[in-house]
Protein backbone atom coordinates (compact mmCIF):
# COMPACT_ATOMS: atom_id res chain seq x y z
CA UNK A 1 0.00 0.00 0.00
CA UNK A 2 1.30 3.45 -0.91
CA UNK A 3 0.67 6.56 1.09
CA UNK A 4 1.86 10.16 1.33
CA UNK A 5 4.13 11.35 4.12
CA UNK A 6 5.09 14.91 4.96
CA UNK A 7 8.70 15.98 5.42
CA UNK A 8 9.65 19.00 7.47
CA UNK A 9 10.59 22.20 5.68
CA UNK A 10 14.26 22.49 4.77
CA UNK A 11 16.13 24.20 7.59
CA UNK A 12 19.35 26.19 7.36
CA UNK A 13 21.50 23.12 8.13
CA UNK A 14 19.33 20.55 6.37
CA UNK A 15 19.86 18.52 3.23
CA UNK A 16 17.05 17.33 0.95
CA UNK A 17 17.85 13.92 -0.51
CA UNK A 18 16.14 12.22 -3.42
CA UNK A 19 16.30 8.55 -2.44
CA UNK A 20 17.33 6.02 -5.07
CA UNK A 21 17.68 2.81 -3.04
CA UNK A 22 16.62 1.70 0.44
CA UNK A 23 17.77 -1.50 2.09
CA UNK A 24 15.52 -3.89 3.99
CA UNK A 25 16.79 -4.62 7.50
CA UNK A 26 15.46 -7.25 9.90
CA UNK A 27 14.87 -4.31 12.27
CA UNK A 28 12.26 -2.99 9.83
CA UNK A 29 10.36 -6.25 10.14
CA UNK A 30 10.61 -6.34 13.94
CA UNK A 31 9.35 -2.75 14.07
CA UNK A 32 6.36 -3.00 11.74
CA UNK A 33 5.26 -6.21 13.49
CA UNK A 34 5.53 -4.67 16.95
CA UNK A 35 8.11 -7.19 18.17
CA UNK A 36 10.02 -4.56 20.15
CA UNK A 37 7.08 -2.68 21.64
CA UNK A 38 4.49 -0.08 20.70
CA UNK A 39 4.78 1.45 17.23
CA UNK A 40 3.60 4.96 16.25
CA UNK A 41 1.51 3.88 13.25
CA UNK A 42 1.17 4.90 10.48
CA UNK A 43 4.90 4.45 9.95
CA UNK A 44 7.27 4.28 7.01
CA UNK A 45 10.38 2.28 7.91
CA UNK A 46 13.81 1.98 6.29
CA UNK A 47 17.15 3.15 7.71
CA UNK A 48 19.51 2.10 4.94
CA UNK A 49 19.27 4.97 2.49
CA UNK A 50 21.28 6.19 -0.48
CA UNK A 51 20.45 8.96 -2.91
CA UNK A 52 21.49 12.35 -4.26
CA UNK A 53 21.31 15.81 -2.74
CA UNK A 54 18.74 17.97 -4.50
CA UNK A 55 18.67 20.99 -2.20
CA UNK A 56 20.66 22.34 0.75
CA UNK A 57 19.97 24.86 3.47
CA UNK A 58 21.71 28.23 3.63
CA UNK A 59 24.27 27.11 6.24
CA UNK A 60 25.14 23.70 4.79
CA UNK A 61 28.85 23.28 4.11
CA UNK A 62 29.39 19.52 4.07
CA UNK A 63 27.29 18.57 1.06
CA UNK A 64 26.30 20.08 -2.27
CA UNK A 65 23.54 19.54 -4.78
CA UNK A 66 24.33 16.46 -6.84
CA UNK A 67 26.42 14.70 -4.19
CA UNK A 68 25.82 11.00 -3.65
CA UNK A 69 25.04 10.57 0.03
CA UNK A 70 23.74 8.09 2.55
CA UNK A 71 21.65 8.09 5.72
CA UNK A 72 21.76 5.34 8.30
CA UNK A 73 19.90 4.46 11.49
CA UNK A 74 19.84 7.89 13.13
CA UNK A 75 19.18 11.45 12.01
CA UNK A 76 20.01 13.46 15.13
CA UNK A 77 21.16 13.30 18.75
CA UNK A 78 21.44 15.67 21.69
CA UNK A 79 25.10 16.45 20.75
CA UNK A 80 25.78 17.57 24.33
CA UNK A 81 26.09 14.40 26.46
CA UNK A 82 29.50 12.84 27.02
CA UNK A 83 28.82 10.07 24.49
CA UNK A 84 27.84 12.49 21.75
CA UNK A 85 30.86 14.66 22.47
CA UNK A 86 33.01 11.54 22.12
CA UNK A 87 31.59 10.88 18.63
CA UNK A 88 29.40 8.02 19.86
CA UNK A 89 26.03 9.49 18.91
CA UNK A 90 24.55 6.01 18.63
CA UNK A 91 24.83 5.86 22.44
CA UNK A 92 23.38 9.34 23.04
CA UNK A 93 22.37 9.30 26.71
CA UNK A 94 18.96 10.97 26.25
CA UNK A 95 18.52 8.80 23.15
CA UNK A 96 19.38 9.55 19.53
CA UNK A 97 16.69 10.37 16.99
CA UNK A 98 16.13 7.26 14.90
CA UNK A 99 15.54 7.53 11.18
CA UNK A 100 12.05 6.21 11.79
CA UNK A 101 9.69 5.84 14.78
CA UNK A 102 11.40 8.59 16.80
CA UNK A 103 10.33 12.11 17.67
CA UNK A 104 11.99 14.62 15.35
CA UNK A 105 13.10 18.09 16.39
CA UNK A 106 9.80 19.55 15.15
CA UNK A 107 7.79 17.14 17.31
CA UNK A 108 6.69 14.88 14.46
CA UNK A 109 7.40 11.16 14.15
CA UNK A 110 10.37 10.42 11.91
CA UNK A 111 9.58 8.47 8.75
CA UNK A 112 12.11 6.25 7.04
CA UNK A 113 13.57 5.49 3.67
CA UNK A 114 10.89 3.47 1.90
CA UNK A 115 10.04 6.83 0.35
CA UNK A 116 11.10 9.13 -2.44
CA UNK A 117 12.71 11.96 -0.41
CA UNK A 118 14.04 12.71 3.06
CA UNK A 119 15.22 15.83 4.91
CA UNK A 120 18.18 15.29 7.25
CA UNK A 121 20.53 17.53 9.23
CA UNK A 122 23.84 17.74 7.35
CA UNK A 123 25.78 16.34 10.32
CA UNK A 124 23.97 13.00 9.97
CA UNK A 125 24.43 12.66 6.21
CA UNK A 126 27.31 10.48 4.96
CA UNK A 127 29.52 10.98 1.93
CA UNK A 128 29.43 7.89 -0.31
CA UNK A 129 32.70 7.06 -2.13
CA UNK A 130 32.41 6.55 -5.87
CA UNK A 131 34.03 3.10 -5.66
CA UNK A 132 30.97 1.50 -4.03
CA UNK A 133 28.30 0.32 -6.52
CA UNK A 134 25.24 2.51 -6.14
CA UNK A 135 22.70 -0.29 -5.66
CA UNK A 136 24.91 -1.86 -2.95
CA UNK A 137 25.49 1.22 -0.80
CA UNK A 138 22.34 1.22 1.33
CA UNK A 139 22.95 -1.94 3.43
CA UNK A 140 26.33 -0.59 4.49
CA UNK A 141 24.52 2.15 6.45
CA UNK A 142 23.19 -0.49 8.87
CA UNK A 143 24.57 -3.98 8.23
CA UNK A 144 27.98 -2.59 7.34
CA UNK A 145 28.47 -0.33 10.34
CA UNK A 146 26.77 -2.74 12.75
CA UNK A 147 29.47 -5.31 12.04
CA UNK A 148 32.39 -2.94 11.38
CA UNK A 149 32.03 -1.18 14.74
CA UNK A 150 32.55 -4.19 17.05
CA UNK A 151 35.26 -5.62 14.80
CA UNK A 152 37.14 -2.33 15.05
CA UNK A 153 36.45 -1.82 18.76
CA UNK A 154 37.62 -5.32 19.75
CA UNK A 155 40.68 -5.05 17.49
CA UNK A 156 40.03 -7.70 14.88
CA UNK A 157 43.13 -7.94 12.72
CA UNK A 158 46.27 -9.95 11.98
CA UNK A 159 46.89 -12.61 14.60
CA UNK A 160 43.28 -12.71 15.84
CA UNK A 161 40.75 -15.46 15.35
CA UNK A 162 37.22 -14.21 14.68
CA UNK A 163 34.05 -16.28 14.43
CA UNK A 164 30.89 -14.99 12.80
CA UNK A 165 27.62 -16.59 13.91
CA UNK A 166 25.09 -16.58 11.09
CA UNK A 167 25.56 -16.00 7.36
CA UNK A 168 22.73 -13.61 6.63
CA UNK A 169 22.64 -9.91 5.85
CA UNK A 170 24.79 -8.97 8.85
CA UNK A 171 26.90 -12.11 8.87
CA UNK A 172 28.15 -11.94 5.32
CA UNK A 173 29.23 -8.33 5.90
CA UNK A 174 31.03 -9.32 9.12
CA UNK A 175 32.94 -11.98 7.19
CA UNK A 176 34.00 -9.62 4.42
CA UNK A 177 35.05 -6.85 6.80
CA UNK A 178 36.91 -9.10 9.26
CA UNK A 179 38.81 -10.72 6.40
CA UNK A 180 39.79 -7.29 5.05
CA UNK A 181 41.02 -6.34 8.54
CA UNK A 182 43.38 -9.32 8.42
CA UNK A 183 41.70 -11.67 10.91
CA UNK A 184 41.44 -15.43 10.53
CA UNK A 185 37.70 -15.85 10.07
CA UNK A 186 35.45 -18.81 10.83
CA UNK A 187 31.73 -18.96 10.01
CA UNK A 188 29.42 -20.71 12.45
CA UNK A 189 26.13 -21.36 10.68
CA UNK A 190 23.29 -23.74 11.46
CA UNK A 191 24.01 -25.76 8.33
CA UNK A 192 26.69 -25.94 5.65
CA UNK A 193 24.26 -24.62 3.02
CA UNK A 194 26.18 -21.39 2.51
CA UNK A 195 29.68 -22.79 2.95
CA UNK A 196 30.77 -22.05 -0.62
CA UNK A 197 29.70 -18.42 -0.20
CA UNK A 198 31.47 -18.06 3.14
CA UNK A 199 34.73 -19.37 1.73
CA UNK A 200 34.32 -17.16 -1.34
CA UNK A 201 33.95 -14.12 0.93
CA UNK A 202 37.30 -15.01 2.52
CA UNK A 203 36.48 -17.14 5.56
CA UNK A 204 39.09 -19.85 6.19
CA UNK A 205 36.77 -22.21 8.06
CA UNK A 206 33.04 -22.99 8.07
CA UNK A 207 31.24 -25.17 10.63
CA UNK A 208 27.65 -26.25 11.22
CA UNK A 209 26.36 -25.38 14.68
CA UNK A 210 23.70 -28.09 14.36
CA UNK A 211 26.55 -30.59 14.75
CA UNK A 212 27.41 -30.90 18.47
CA UNK A 213 30.95 -31.94 17.55
CA UNK A 214 31.50 -28.35 16.40
CA UNK A 215 31.39 -27.01 19.96
CA UNK A 216 33.76 -29.67 21.20
CA UNK A 217 36.26 -29.23 18.38
CA UNK A 218 36.34 -25.43 18.62
CA UNK A 219 36.42 -25.02 22.40
CA UNK A 220 38.79 -22.27 23.61
CA UNK A 221 39.56 -21.11 20.06
CA UNK A 222 38.40 -17.56 19.33
CA UNK A 223 39.43 -14.09 20.41
CA UNK A 224 36.16 -12.59 19.22
CA UNK A 225 32.76 -13.96 18.23
CA UNK A 226 30.25 -11.72 16.46
CA UNK A 227 26.71 -13.09 16.83
CA UNK A 228 24.58 -11.68 14.02
CA UNK A 229 21.41 -13.77 14.34
CA UNK A 230 18.13 -12.30 15.54
CA UNK A 231 16.98 -15.51 17.20
CA UNK A 232 17.79 -17.11 20.57
CA UNK A 233 21.12 -18.96 20.88
CA UNK A 234 22.73 -21.04 23.62
CA UNK A 235 24.97 -18.27 24.92
CA UNK A 236 26.84 -20.58 27.28
CA UNK A 237 27.77 -22.91 24.43
CA UNK A 238 29.21 -20.06 22.38
CA UNK A 239 31.07 -18.62 25.37
CA UNK A 240 32.83 -21.97 25.60
CA UNK A 241 34.42 -21.28 22.21
CA UNK A 242 36.32 -18.25 23.53
CA UNK A 243 39.96 -18.35 24.52
CA UNK A 244 41.43 -16.35 27.41
CA UNK A 245 39.96 -12.83 27.52
CA UNK A 246 37.79 -13.54 24.48
CA UNK A 247 34.53 -11.68 23.87
CA UNK A 248 31.17 -12.74 22.48
CA UNK A 249 29.46 -9.67 20.99
CA UNK A 250 25.77 -9.67 20.16
CA UNK A 251 24.68 -7.47 17.26
CA UNK A 252 21.55 -9.45 16.39
CA UNK A 253 18.51 -8.39 18.39
CA UNK A 254 16.08 -11.22 19.18
CA UNK A 255 12.85 -10.20 20.93
CA UNK A 256 13.44 -12.83 23.63
CA UNK A 257 15.95 -12.49 26.51
CA UNK A 258 19.23 -14.39 26.16
CA UNK A 259 20.03 -16.19 29.43
CA UNK A 260 23.65 -16.67 30.46
CA UNK A 261 25.27 -18.56 33.34
CA UNK A 262 27.80 -16.41 35.18
CA UNK A 263 30.12 -19.41 35.56
CA UNK A 264 30.43 -19.51 31.77
CA UNK A 265 32.04 -16.07 32.03
CA UNK A 266 34.40 -17.02 34.83
CA UNK A 267 36.16 -19.62 32.70
CA UNK A 268 38.92 -17.99 30.63
CA UNK A 269 37.81 -14.55 31.88
CA UNK A 270 35.34 -14.34 29.03
CA UNK A 271 33.08 -11.40 28.25
CA UNK A 272 29.56 -11.18 26.83
CA UNK A 273 28.90 -7.80 25.23
CA UNK A 274 26.52 -5.94 22.97
CA UNK A 275 27.19 -3.43 20.23
CA UNK A 276 24.89 -1.09 18.34
CA UNK A 277 25.72 0.77 15.13
CA UNK A 278 28.58 3.28 15.00
CA UNK A 279 28.83 7.03 15.36
CA UNK A 280 28.76 9.27 12.31
CA UNK A 281 32.55 9.57 12.08
CA UNK A 282 32.99 5.80 12.39
CA UNK A 283 30.28 5.19 9.79
CA UNK A 284 32.15 7.43 7.37
CA UNK A 285 35.33 5.52 8.24
CA UNK A 286 33.51 2.27 7.43
CA UNK A 287 32.36 3.55 4.04
CA UNK A 288 35.88 4.66 3.18
CA UNK A 289 37.28 1.31 4.36
CA UNK A 290 34.82 -0.61 2.20
CA UNK A 291 35.64 1.53 -0.82
CA UNK A 292 39.39 1.03 -0.26
CA UNK A 293 39.05 -2.76 0.08
CA UNK A 294 36.41 -3.33 -2.59
CA UNK A 295 33.80 -4.48 -0.09
CA UNK A 296 30.10 -4.36 -0.93
CA UNK A 297 27.10 -6.35 0.26
CA UNK A 298 25.52 -8.99 -1.93
CA UNK A 299 22.13 -7.55 -2.85
CA UNK A 300 18.90 -8.51 -4.57
CA UNK A 301 17.16 -5.43 -5.98
CA UNK A 302 13.36 -5.46 -5.83
CA UNK A 303 10.47 -3.14 -6.60
CA UNK A 304 8.34 -1.65 -3.84
CA UNK A 305 5.50 -4.02 -4.69
CA UNK A 306 7.68 -6.97 -3.56
CA UNK A 307 8.40 -5.73 -0.02
CA UNK A 308 5.90 -7.99 1.75
CA UNK A 309 7.23 -11.04 -0.06
CA UNK A 310 10.77 -9.93 0.77
CA UNK A 311 9.88 -9.77 4.47
CA UNK A 312 8.69 -13.37 4.38
CA UNK A 313 11.84 -14.43 2.57
CA UNK A 314 14.02 -12.68 5.14
CA UNK A 315 12.23 -14.51 7.94
CA UNK A 316 12.82 -17.83 6.17
CA UNK A 317 16.49 -16.97 5.39
CA UNK A 318 15.72 -17.00 1.66
CA UNK A 319 17.91 -14.11 0.52
CA UNK A 320 21.56 -13.85 -0.40
CA UNK A 321 22.12 -11.55 1.28
CA UNK A 322 20.29 -8.25 1.46
CA UNK A 323 17.16 -6.92 -0.23
CA UNK A 324 17.37 -3.41 -1.66
CA UNK A 325 14.29 -1.51 -2.84
CA UNK A 326 14.58 0.41 -6.11
CA UNK A 327 12.80 3.59 -5.08
CA UNK A 328 12.12 4.48 -8.72
CA UNK A 329 9.34 1.87 -8.43
CA UNK A 330 7.55 4.31 -6.08
CA UNK A 331 7.63 7.21 -8.50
Amino acid sequence: MRTTIERRDLGARDVLIEITYAGICHSDIHTVRGDWGAVPYPLTVGHEIVGHVTEVGAEVTRHAVGDRVGVGCMVNSCRECENCRAGQEQYCLPGNVGTYASVDRDGTVTQGGYSTHIVVDQDFVLRVPDAIPHEAVAPLLCAGITTYSPLAHWNAGPGTKVAVVGMGGLGHMAVKIAVAMGAEVTVLSQTLGKKDDGLRFGAEHYHATSDPVTFEALANTFDLIINTVSAPIDVDAYLGLLRLDGTLVNVGAPPEPLPVRVFALFNNRRSFAGSSIGGIAETQQMLDFCAEHGIAPEVEVIGAEAVNDAYERVLSSDVRYRFVIDIDSLR
